[in-house]
């Protein structure tokens, strides 16, 4: 398998390696790179806290349908358990006559 370089290896000392650092991290395109970066890193994270915002906010709904569908059919079943006891009584008292 062959090893192609792009680019040439450069051999820097401490000194060269941080000065070609500070140059590059100065330049203008560097730094518009850089701002650039920024803003797609926030609004990625703005992003992603409005679509939590808004699933929180879909399963609160669900939640409320869902306790007032339970709510309604506690209801029913408390309106049939009544009923039944009504019943209840009423066979009761025409067996005894």
């Amino acid at each position: 398998m062959h090893s192609f370089r792009l680019v040439p290896e450069i051999k820097l000392n401490t000194e060269q390696a941080i000065s070609a650092y500070n140059r590059v991290a100065a330049d203008p395109e560097f730094l518009e790179l850089e701002r650039r970066r920024e803003i797609a890193r926030h609004n990625e994270a703005s992003a992603l806290r409005q679509a939590r915002e808004q699933a929180d906010e879909q399963w609160r709904g669900v939640m409320a349908e869902k306790d007032a569908e339970n709510e309604k059919l506690r209801r029913q079943n408390t309106s049939k358990d009544e009923e039944i006891a009504r019943l209840r009584l009423q066979l009761q008292a025409n067996s005894k006559n």
